[in-house]
């Protein structure tokens, strides 16, 4: 415990200590946060934009899968490359794409060049950076604190992560309004300055490999890896449980009329709702600092997810399922702190990279899983069966792999196996 800490027994709120304690972090959390809110705003505006060319939802759909197909393609190379190169240059380096990205946003806003082609690449190219930059950003953490504060710093990237989703689209909206699409491509050029110097300042950090291995990262390593690994597996395999099988997001347009009467306002509180307790489980981390047996924390978090998504799906009154579906988001940041810290602690330096790689795919790739399977259940059956037996298809997948894989309610963070 660094000089000045509250007692752990005491600690309610985020723990702080990983900003005090390392100056190269705390520039590192700082420089994400301030661009991400950046990054948001520029999503934002360039879904507005298209619609704006194209008069079209579909084409604003579309946007999404330009940036989702290369997310997932070089999500896995780009964990290879971390494991090869020096990953403060890779963040950096794929820093500066995405900041040139979005100078040329800027750019042709100003110019009054309007094309959803270019949009679209723009979307696609940035994807690309974000594949390079976060699988060595995650893998830099572990080599900056001490292991014992790793779930507060996720705690903390967790705030970031929801805070940005949050705020960003809200601000990327009024400047907008205000002075035009450039305005919010500007500020996020801007933002960029914060991310970059925070790379800057790093040290060299080179993944720890065997000499026999310098130049050598196949991806495919990375899943022989987890192939033996039943610890790391269970964190992917949890998070599948929940983002497959109980996501009910597809299904807020429809429920917001059917059950709840209400209109375009009613669906942006159900999905705001899990955000909401997203970032109010990370404001009210203090306490996870304590938790040692984090394979047994996962279980139970991704099986309250479960159930608090079944019971938004028995509910009809709107403050009633807003308030589970906001448990459910405080649920899914306790899963996420702890999975984390788990695939950095349990996984081997030369591997970090890879292991992250796939974390984007899953992240990525499963909640638009789960829309699909969601929205498929609900025009076969309902929108009721379909969100509440997925929450308890959650539930039981869960307690399916805690049958199967028992060590892993028994993993312990002072002796992290994979």
């Amino acid at each position: 415990m660094a000089p000045g800490d509250p007692p752990a027994k005491r600690r309610i709120f985020a723990d702080l200590t990983p900003l005090r304690i390392s100056a190269d972090y705390r520039r590192l959390w700082f420089g994400s946060t301030i661009s991400w809110l950046g990054q948001a705003m520029t999503a934002l505006a360039i879904s507005l934009q298209v619609y704006d060319i194209t008069g079209s939802s579909f084409s604003v759909g579309l946007v999404g899968v330009f940036s989702l197909v290369p997310l997932v393609l070089f999500g896995l190379y780009g964990g290879a490359i971390a494991d090869t190169v020096d990953r403060r240059k890779l963040g950096l380096y794929s820093s500066v794409g995405a900041c040139l990205l979005s100078v040329a946003l800027a750019a042709a806003a100003f110019a009054g060049y309007h094309r959803v082609w270019f949009l679209y690449a723009v979307v696609a190219l940035q994807a690309v950076c974000f594949a390079l930059n976060s699988p060595a950003r995650s893998a830099m953490i572990p080599k900056l604190l001490p292991a014992e504060h790793l779930p507060a710093a996720n705690a903390l990237t967790s705030m970031t992560n929801t805070s940005g989703a949050m705020v960003g689209p809200m601000l990327g909206g009024f400047f907008v309004g205000l002075w035009g699409y450039q305005a919010a491509y500007l500020i996020d050029v801007v933002t960029f300055g914060a991310a970059l110097y925070a790379m800057w300042r790093l040290p060299a950090m080179r993944p720890e490999r065997d000499e026999g291995k310098r130049g050598r990262a196949p991806v495919v390593d990375g899943f022989r890896f987890l192939a033996t690994t039943p610890n790391v597996r269970m964190t992917f395999f949890t998070d599948m449980c929940a983002m497959v099988l109980a996501h009910p997001r597809a299904l807020f347009p429809a429920v917001a009329g059917l059950w709840f009467g209400g209109d375009a306002k009613t669906v942006g509180l159900l999905v705001a709702a899990p955000a909401v307790g997203a970032l109010l489980g990370g404001l009210f981390s203090g306490w996870l600092g304590r938790i040692r047996r984090h394979g047994l924390a996962v279980l139970l978090s991704v099986a309250s997810w479960g159930t608090a998504v079944a019971v938004f799906g028995l509910t009809r009154n709107l403050w009633l399922g807003l308030l589970f579906l906001a448990l459910a988001g405080a649920s899914d940041t306790v899963s996420m702190i702890f999975r984390t810290t788990m695939l950095q602690t349990a996984t081997p330096d030369d591997m970090r990279g890879r292991l992250q790689g796939v974390f984007i795919v899953v992240v990525a790739g499963g909640p638009r899983a789960g829309d699909f399977l969601a929205g498929t259940v609900a025009d076969l059956t309902s929108p009721a069966l379909a969100i509440t037996g997925g929450g308890l298809a959650c539930v039981a997948a869960v307690a399916l792999l805690a049958l199967r894989w028992p060590a892993f309610a028994r993993y312990d963070s002072r002796t992290p196996t994979p």
